[in-house]
């Protein structure tokens, strides 16, 4: 057992440190700046991309998506520019506007993947023009994920009326199982963080090598998002130093800080796998069974010899 604690404190350390020796903190900033600058050309290029496909309810779902797991005090003043931008009417899909929105929405999935590349200390072999490529298709993925459930969530509520008729009793408990809001929302950001830090990064890993780092960013980001709601409405005035600006400020800042958090989730990863933790725990975990079953057969070996004594 102690050396297991040993292996634990010295996972810790090597994340931290490595994420300070590596630029952790600049790399968050170059996350969070690429992430807002790519907030409002992905939902303008999945609008348009969603409409295509027929779904006419992607910006109201994809908002709801996106910004249910931000503090109100920050997600409201930027969805309300959203939603402005949204409603500004736009050619068709194949247009120079839309066509640079994907491409500038793809540079949020640039920078994730440089910062993971980093965190999981592995070197970017392939080519940039097939890293764009492929950051180009995760975009494309995931308007047409938003899109189908933009269309799946329009069937709920007719599916949900069809229960309520044959099963009153359940109306109530039928709403909360179906909230997407909560449960789509959540189901949504932990499937992109399996995806992101499954294949954006350079090299192969397993989804029990990924776990760890994004069971911790999931609890981290929560923590973070209520402590720093709690700072803003306590303690922060960000219009006696930003003025006008100050809104874009405290999304920049909690970007900053979600980034950073996504950082250390992938070192923690990258930790984990340096010192093989995942080993080390079955050897244990077998040593103790072999323990337990000599112990068992010892038992068993006094039981035979009392029994042929009598």
């Amino acid at each position: 057992m102690p050396r297991l604690f040993r292996v634990l404190y010295d996972v810790v350390y090597d994340a931290i440190w490595h994420f300070l020796d590596d630029d952790g903190f600049a790399m968050a900033s170059h996350v969070a700046l690429s992430s807002l600058l790519a907030v409002f050309p992905f939902l303008i290029f999945g609008t348009t991309l969603a409409n295509f496909l027929g779904a006419d309810q992607f910006s109201d779902r994809a908002i709801h998506l996106i910004f249910d797991t931000w503090p109100e005090a920050i997600a409201k003043p930027l969805v309300d520019q959203v939603v402005q931008v949204l409603t500004v009417p736009r050619g068709g899909l194949l247009t120079v506007s839309v066509l640079a929105a994907a491409y500038f929405a793809s540079n949020g999935v640039e920078a994730l993947r440089i910062s993971l590349n980093r965190a999981y200390r592995v070197q970017e072999t392939r080519p940039w023009y097939f890293t764009r490529l492929a950051s180009l298709g995760f975009v494309i993925i995931a308007v047409t994920i938003f899109a189908a459930i933009s269309i799946m969530l329009v069937a709920v509520p007719l599916a949900l009326d069809y229960a309520r008729q044959w099963f009153p009793l359940f109306a109530d408990t039928l709403d909360i199982v179906f909230d997407w809001r909560i449960y789509g929302t959540l189901f949504v950001l932990t499937v992109g963080l399996l995806v992101v830090h499954l294949w954006l990064p350079a090299g192969r890993r397993r989804v029990f090598d990924v776990v760890p780092g994004v069971l911790l960013t999931l609890i981290l980001w929560l923590v973070g998002a209520l402590i720093f709601a709690y700072y803003l409405a306590t303690f922060a005035n960000y219009a006696a130093t930003y003025a006008g600006l100050a809104s874009v400020m405290i999304v920049l800042i909690f970007l900053y800080m979600v980034g950073v958090i996504f950082i250390i989730g992938a070192e923690l990863n990258a930790a984990l796998l340096k010192f093989r933790v995942r080993a080390i725990f079955s050897n244990n975990f077998l040593s103790g069974q072999r323990q337990q079953s000599s112990k068992t057969d010892k038992v068993a070996d006094i039981s035979r010899r009392e029994t042929s004594d009598s």
